[in-house]
């Protein structure tokens, strides 16, 4: 197996541990988004999924309480050699939480047009005035049945709610 094809089977499978975690806001009216962080091993260091109607807490989302745990469990804040990889392409608050946390690589399943911070509306994690720039790995790199069902499980939660 190649290289190339051993880190598309590493993306994948943290792709799939954070859909597992988008799972766990079903419920809850939160959009199913989820988020793991991986440390440089690929051990599970941090996980979460959206929270904000759960908790009446703007900032609940994924991303900021994977970072959190990652954060927790690591004893500092930088998170040097980690892996966010999360099922919906980051807002410009969790890319900016992304930057500022020193994380090493991004993985995301689907890409958000509406409101997407890594290349639909705007690319705050690659933008070059900033001290830091992850390595960004966007759907069209990892599997495309798990980047599908990344998308899929956004899609079919709002054609739920406009049926509501």
């Amino acid at each position: 197996m190649s290289g190339a094809q051993q880190a598309r089977d590493r993306y994948d499978e943290a792709l799939r541990l954070a859909l597992d975690e988008a799972e766990r806001t079903s419920g809850s009216g939160d959009v199913p988004v989820g988020a793991v962080v991986l440390d440089p091993a690929g051990t599970v260091i941090g996980a979460g999924h959206n929270e904000r109607e759960a908790t009446g807490d703007p900032t609940a989302h994924a991303e900021v309480l994977a970072l959190r745990e990652a954060a927790a469990h690591a004893g500092a804040w930088r998170l040097t050699g980690c892996t966010l990889a999360v099922t919906l392409e980051p807002c410009t608050m969790c890319a900016g939480a992304i930057v500022l946390a020193r994380v090493d690589r991004l993985v995301y399943g689907a890409r958000d047009p509406k409101a997407g911070a890594v290349g639909s509306l705007w690319d705050v994690v690659r933008d070059r005035r900033l001290n830091h720039r992850p390595e960004v790995i966007p759907p069209d790199l990892v599997g495309p049945d798990v980047a599908a069902r990344c998308g899929a499980v956004i899609t079919e939660f709002f054609a739920l709610r406009r049926l509501r």
